[in-house]
């Protein structure tokens, strides 16, 4: 099947009435928690988990993944507007977004990271479907030698650029993976780290862990903290940006989606590191720097563009290879199990309609933003006026509700009141909970396929450096880990993360 004919089938399931009926679902919900300080698509979308196994995998996966593209753009609202990043990667663009809106431009600035984010959206689709066919191509060729190299590498390098040091990092990840064997084993069918328990004899219900380790931990993590003092808009002003402003703008969003583009497909750049990297750049390739800081248009249209086009191709490894880059990633890879999808090289033959709807509702999900935010931009400012514990008291009873549906089981609940507490303990330490989970789902993987390799080379781990594409994935493993050792890579990702 040809191109052409991949997105025509892809447009047909993406513009069914209920699928489009997620999708816009996906992308308010996105919009909201993208408003909304410390309610991130992590939360979102691990809260709504359990609540997807009713509905079908074209339903469930195109609205979830609504969420997490769709807060991409609801962070610049409040950033813009207020000054009060909704997401890390919209922080950068309180820089120059919130002078524009105080010289009385809120609204060009506003436009311009909605155009931008689209124009990026769009390229950013346009790159999965081109990049789909051929990549799934190469992925055949690998074996389990090179599976496992890949797992070893993604989950390296994820730890190596998340803020709280290598060690803590690795450790975390480890940690998650130790759980991921909880269940039967899958060469003997032998029950291990069960305790006896039996509901732990299929494993660690991935749901309510999700649900626990963020929802509940950021509860916990926010009681007796302080209530932010009530926010105002400003005037928003003329919307429809001025002719100098897309002349300066235009580069910098072309510069930003390339950079978007491509940090978003590797393993633990994250999107906070592209828009952060993209106003960089774009500073120093500015002939006039020195406006920086004062309301560059240029600072608000390329981090915006990298954002959301590092949202889109951030679907890459997680759909072609099934490996999932971030941990936001991770719950989509578990999305997809627990419907029966497993992500990988033959998702587009075994799945096509899944994989193409998806990709073309991205498009459609980029074009409903546009349409969402910029006539609705009062009714998301006024969100920020909800107080607080009204919010958590309503995702406390929701995560209960929804983990309880799963099995009707008071385990369920016990385990959700653990990982909840395990989670704030996490976060209280200095570890991010989030490599956790990227390693609970990662370490089966990983387990399955260096088990594989290692019998088929009857023992000898000289099989991960004798294969070209193995040893060429250990080599970038191992790289990735000295480069965070120098001080440009330490103080980036530091600065990143402030």
């Amino acid at each position: 099947m040809d191109l052409v004919s991949s997105l025509v089938m892809g447009l047909q399931v993406a513009v069914t009435p209920v699928n489009l009926l997620y999708c816009l679902m996906g992308v308010t919900l996105g919009t909201a928690i993208g408003v909304l300080p410390g309610v991130g698509p992590i939360i979102t979308i691990s809260l709504l988990l359990p609540l997807t196994f009713g509905l079908t995998p074209e339903a469930s996966i195109i609205m979830l993944a609504g969420i997490f593209y769709g807060a991409a753009y609801g962070g610049s609202t409040t950033s813009i507007l207020v000054n009060l990043p909704g997401e890390a990667s919209s922080a950068v663009t309180c820089i120059d977004g919130h002078q524009m809106a105080r010289q009385g431009r809120a609204g060009a600035a506003l436009a311009v990271a909605a155009l931008g984010s689209f124009f990026a959206g769009t390229v950013g689709t346009l790159i999965i479907a081109l990049a789909g066919p051929p990549l799934a191509a190469i992925a055949m060729r690998f074996g389990a030698a090179e599976y496992a190299a890949l797992v070893f590498v993604a989950l390296l390098s994820t730890a190596a650029m998340t803020r709280g040091g290598v060690v803590k990092g690795v450790g975390v990840a480890l940690l998650g993976m130790a759980f991921g064997t909880v269940g039967s084993d899958v060469s003997t069918g032998l029950f291990r780290f069960t305790f006896g328990i039996p509901e732990l004899r299929d494993g660690v219900e991935f749901a309510v862990l999700a649900v626990g380790l963020f929802a509940v931990a950021e509860i916990i993590g926010n009681i007796g903290e302080p209530q932010g003092e009530a926010v105002s808009s400003r005037n928003i002003g003329r919307l429809w940006p001025t002719r100098d402003d897309f002349r300066r703008a235009w580069p910098a969003v072309l510069r930003g989606t390339g950079l978007g583009a491509l940090l978003g497909v590797l393993p633990g750049a994250g999107l906070a590191m592209s828009s952060f990297s993209a106003y960089m750049v774009e500073k120093s390739a500015s002939r006039e720097p020195e406006r920086f800081g004062l309301g560059a248009v240029e600072g608000v249209a390329a981090p915006e563009s990298a954002n959301n086009a590092a949202s889109q191709t951030a679907f890459i490894p997680t759909l072609l290879l099934g490996v999932p880059g971030s941990p936001t990633m991770a719950l989509m890879l578990g999305a997809f199990m627990i419907h029966g999808v497993q992500p990988g090289p033959r998702m587009m033959g075994d799945h096509p309609q899944l994989f193409w709807g998806l990709v073309v509702s991205m498009w459609v999900g980029n074009l409903l933003l546009v349409v969402l935010n910029l006539p609705l931009i009062g009714l998301w400012v006024r969100l920020l006026r909800v107080p607080y514990h009204w919010l958590y008291v309503f995702v406390l009873a929701f995560a209960c509700v929804g983990v309880f549906t799963l099995s009707s089981s008071h385990f369920d609940i016990y385990s959700l009141v653990f990982f909840g507490l395990f989670g704030y303990l996490l976060k209280a330490a200095g570890c991010n909970p989030a490599l956790f989970i990227l390693g609970f789902i990662l370490g089966p993987m990983f387990e399955e396929n260096f088990r594989r390799a290692m019998t088929l080379s009857r023992g000898d781990p000289m099989v991960f450096l004798e294969r070209p594409i193995s040893l060429t994935l250990v080599l970038i493993g191992i790289a990735v880990l000295l480069a965070t050792t120098t001080s440009f890579v330490r103080r980036g990702r530091a600065e990143a993360t402030d």
